[in-house]
């Protein structure tokens, strides 16, 4: 069975890269924080709306459904507690939801769970296991920016808060990997299904993530070419509805204009000189443009 990973942001940039960037500014730092808290404690709705739909059977995933609630509630507890230590904010997160997003790109009218209750559960896991491998991929590269950085107190407690949540992330990926597996071992027909589920929750978790992280110029086109990267993996005959209840929002995305107005107020309002040298350069160029001129300065060097 095919294995698939989150991609890098545009290609070019590792978690490893982000979280380095992320731990060395205290604002972007307890924001990310947030993030996660965030993204914990909404896991626990979407994750019992799930329960619910499956109306107890099978009563083995209802079982791992309601221990994977439990084990998210934990994390957003242990979060919540460290960000009102370190005496940050804990209310909705700005901008672009991750979640959010991942909701609004799903077929969820795709999936009758009274007709076709075994369609809409792989469904179900395959999007649940794409979004906890990149939990793990951030948790782990947080942990590591960590290890690098001042070991701070500050620092210390917030990577003591995360290894503990990342070894409970993991087994959530475990456990859905086994499921998807055992489906797939069903029959010829069962594994296509998992296959074209894996292939298409892992497009629309990529185009989520992206639109969580990506303000620059042109980042609305970036949209709508992610946008039809999911719709690519749909048969042919579903492709035109889905790409038309999702491209006007796509490219108008208020939310995003909204998010850039902020973001460079703040860079601004911290230091008008990078404002001009730094924040300006990056909107226009994008994070490639700014990734490749990087390099080609270190090579020169």
């Amino acid at each position: 069975m095919t294995v698939t990973y989150p991609r890098k942001f545009q290609n070019v940039l590792s978690a490893r890269d982000i979280l380095k960037r992320v731990v060395c500014d205290r604002e972007i730092h307890l924001i990310t924080l947030n993030r996660y808290r965030y993204s914990e404690q909404r896991s626990c709705k979407d994750l019992t709306e799930l329960i619910e739909q499956l109306n107890g059977q099978p009563r083995e995933l209802v079982r791992d459904l309601s221990h994977h609630i439990s084990d998210e509630a934990r994390h957003a507890m242990w979060l919540t507690d460290l960000l009102i230590d370190l005496g940050s904010d804990i209310g909705t997160p700005p901008g672009t939801s991750y979640i959010d997003e991942f909701d609004r790109l799903l077929d969820k009218d795709a999936y009758d769970p009274k007709h076709n209750l075994e369609d809409g559960m792989i469904a179900a896991l395959a999007a649940i296991n794409i979004t906890e491998k990149r939990g793990c991929e951030y948790f782990s590269a947080h942990i590591h920016a960590l290890k690098q950085a001042p070991q701070t107190e500050e620092n210390i407690k917030i990577r003591e808060t995360i290894e503990k949540i990342l070894p409970e992330e993991a087994g959530h990926v475990r456990w859905g990997n086994r499921w998807l597996a055992q489906i797939a071992d069903k029959s010829p027909e069962h594994q296509q299904k998992v296959e074209q589920a894996k292939r298409k929750y892992t497009a629309i978790e990529q185009a989520a993530f992206e639109s969580g992280m990506d303000i620059t110029l042109g980042a609305e086109l970036r949209g709508v070419a992610n946008l039809v990267e999911v719709a690519n993996t749909m048969p042919l005959w579903q492709r035109p509805q889905y790409l038309m209840e999702r491209l006007p929002q796509t490219l108008l995305a208020p939310e995003l204009q909204f998010t850039r107005i902020q973001a460079a107020q703040k860079a601004w309002q911290r230091d008008p000189q990078t404002f001009i040298e730094k924040f300006v350069p990056m909107f226009l160029n994008g994070i490639q443009g700014r990734e490749s001129s990087h390099k080609n300065t270190n090579t020169r060097v």
